[in-house]
């Protein structure tokens, strides 16, 4: 058995414990009635606690594909933790009523199955679950900021290979002013290495893909940042970042960002992320642009995939 399943078992023996320990302590459900014929109630609830667990650890794993990992970055964890929080709170829940309707209905008739005492139930469950809930994320806070640290590190990596093959071909393509976009699905010829955006007017900015930085959305504008004989110049144009968006539509260094933003991540510096949230930190002028919650997945595969 690997020490990831080993922590995995040793995390939800703790866990369940912890419940029961407190039911031991208030007694809910009439576990007064039974006197010392409530520690093996007890017990049982315990043994149902960890069969709920590994049916709700069975459909992330199957059902919703999402497989117990470390390795798949902070946001990853905290997602499928909220994942196994909402499937097994309501399961292990049933459950027990179930176990109180047929077993523990004898002494205390109140104990029949009934939606009043499944969401009693599922009420001292979940208050349960978010008091361990509490303290895992304290534990494991150290666990998570570590794997952060490690995802970044990798994210910078590939984001530096990237770099280094796009100036590459775009070296190589300099004599016929074609550039060969990092492989992806949806290209499937070269594009030009100079584009010119068009706005809803006449006017036009012309720009080298190379020396682009990124694209800030202000009000019915685009300012577009892009390298001019080394120093950093914006141009102003009447667009919509979307407009914008589909006119580099092709282009899989461009990427968007934030909805008021679009970044070439070949003029990326260094990705920065603290406590789930995410920086793009810009060469040449060392800009700092937001990743959005919403868009922090596209820039990770985007970066990841080229």
């Amino acid at each position: 058995m690997s020490e990831e399943k080993k922590d995995t078992i040793k995390t939800r023996i703790i866990s369940i414990a912890f419940i029961v320990l407190a039911l031991a302590i208030f007694k809910p459900f009439g576990l007064e009635a039974w006197q010392w014929m409530g520690l093996a109630h007890l017990l049982v609830i315990f043994v149902l606690g960890m069969v709920s667990c590994l049916l709700t650890e069975g459909i992330l794993q199957y059902v919703i594909k999402k497989p117990r990992s470390l390795e798949r970055g902070v946001d990853y964890i905290i997602s499928r933790n909220l994942w196994f929080q909402l499937i097994n709170t309501p399961l292990v829940s049933l459950l027990i009523c179930l176990y109180r309707h047929f077993v523990m209905s004898d002494l205390v008739h109140s104990n029949v199955l009934s939606w009043s005492n499944f969401f009693e139930t599922l009420l001292i469950i979940a208050f349960g679950s978010f008091a361990i809930g509490l303290y895992w994320r304290f534990k494991f806070r150290s666990r998570y900021l570590a794997a952060e640290l490690e995802e970044t590190r990798q994210l910078n990596e590939h984001l530096k290979r990237m770099q280094e093959e796009t100036e590459r071909q775009a070296k190589a393509a300099i004599s016929s002013d074609i550039v060969t976009p990092p492989q992806s699905a949806d290209v499937v010829a070269p594009l030009p290495a100079t584009i010119t955006l068009t706005g809803s007017t006449s006017e036009t900015v012309t720009v080298q893909i190379s020396h682009l930085l990124y694209i800030e959305a202000v009000g019915n504008y685009v300012k577009v940042y892009r390298l001019k004989n080394g120093l950093v110049h914006a141009d102003m144009l009447r667009a919509t970042s979307k407009q914008i968006e589909e006119e580099l539509r092709g282009y899989a260094n461009v990427v968007r960002c934030h909805r008021a933003f679009l970044v070439n991540l070949s003029q990326v510096e260094q990705v920065i992320t603290r406590s789930g949230t995410m920086q793009l930190i810009i060469k040449h002028c060392n800009d700092s642009l937001p990743v959005s919650r919403s868009n922090i997945a596209q820039v990770k595969n985007a970066i990841n995939g080229m």
